[in-house]
């Protein structure tokens, strides 16, 4: 007879937090969903799963307890501030943190939370995007004792198509601003190279199927190069502040260990100038207006 699924809880409904709770309520989990906005947890709610008014009581019953917010800021106030997951935290508890944050911080955090509560703490952000989320098949790079990753693996497993454990506690994190610069760079570039087609008098639609299975070839050209061509920038599927916040804590993170990053500092400078012409909260494939406006990118 096999036995019952642990109880899970989750915070933070975003465009990846809702198709995420939504795998783990169809794989029969008891789950309690906690969202700074009522409205998603009202939509989870009538979808199985258990709201709950402050994150301490995402704590009551849940054997793991897991976080897929906006950033740095808000983990802490989730984690620590009134109402807060502290508040409920107890040992055997293990909090697993599917954001993307800064790396010293993550460590910092964890420290506390277990020193306070006993909980302890895996940092596992993901890649994959929305469509990843959906379909249950992120890439998912985890830090923490290899106890705990490996106590989580079978929960994940619905969520991911392959977890790693890069080290302990913030190694997911530092994975994660190197998946983030490659996919922030390669945007970029996808941008520039679409905006060039166009201009040569080339049909920039055909790029990504002509450099398919190509040394060129990546999953964000066949992506975001038929949208940039297209100009289809709707549904938002991520956030243009999102790539700029990641470019910032890899230039932040390169400063602390002394690691040179030019590549990404120069993205970072054109990602903040896109999202300054009101492009924060746009997709990313929003960037290749700025390249068809070659006057804010003078030779």
């Amino acid at each position: 007879m096999s036995s019952p699924l642990p109880s899970l809880a989750f915070a933070g409904l975003g465009l990846m937090g809702v198709p995420m709770t939504r795998r783990l309520l169809a794989a029969g989990y008891p789950l309690s969903v906690w969202n700074r906005s009522a409205g998603k947890r009202d939509l989870l709610a009538a979808e199985g799963a258990t709201a709950v008014p402050t994150p301490a009581q995402l704590c009551a019953d849940a054997e793991v307890v897991m976080l897929c917010l906006a950033d740095t800021a808000a983990v802490r106030e989730v984690v620590f501030g009134a109402g807060g997951i502290v508040e409920g935290a107890r040992a055997g508890q293990v909090l697993v943190d599917f954001s993307s944050l800064e790396p010293a911080a993550t460590r910092e955090m964890a420290a506390e939370l277990e020193a306070r509560t006993g909980m302890r703490w895996v940092d596992a952000p993901v890649s994959g995007g929305t469509p990843g989320a959906e379909a249950g098949t992120l890439a998912i790079m985890a830090g923490g004792r290899v106890e705990d990753i490996e106590r989580v693996r079978p929960i994940l497993a619905h969520l991911g198509q392959r977890l790693t454990r890069m080290g302990d506690v913030g190694a997911g994190q530092v994975t994660k601003v190197c998946n983030q610069m490659i996919v922030a760079c390669n945007a970029l570039v996808i941008a520039e190279v679409v905006a060039l087609a166009e201009k040569a008098g080339v049909d920039a639609s055909l790029i990504a199927p002509a450099l398919a299975g190509g040394f060129a070839d990546s999953k964000p050209l066949q992506i975001l190069a038929p949208q940039m061509a297209e100009s289809r920038f709707e549904p938002v599927k991520w956030h243009v502040r999102t790539l700029l916040k990641d470019l910032d804590t890899a230039v932040k993170l390169s400063r602390e260990e002394g690691s040179a990053t030019p590549m990404s500092g120069l993205a970072a400078q054109l990602m903040r100038l896109h999202g300054s012409q009101g492009h924060l909260e746009r997709d990313p494939a929003t960037l290749v207006e700025q390249y068809r406006q070659s006057k804010e990118f003078p030779a």
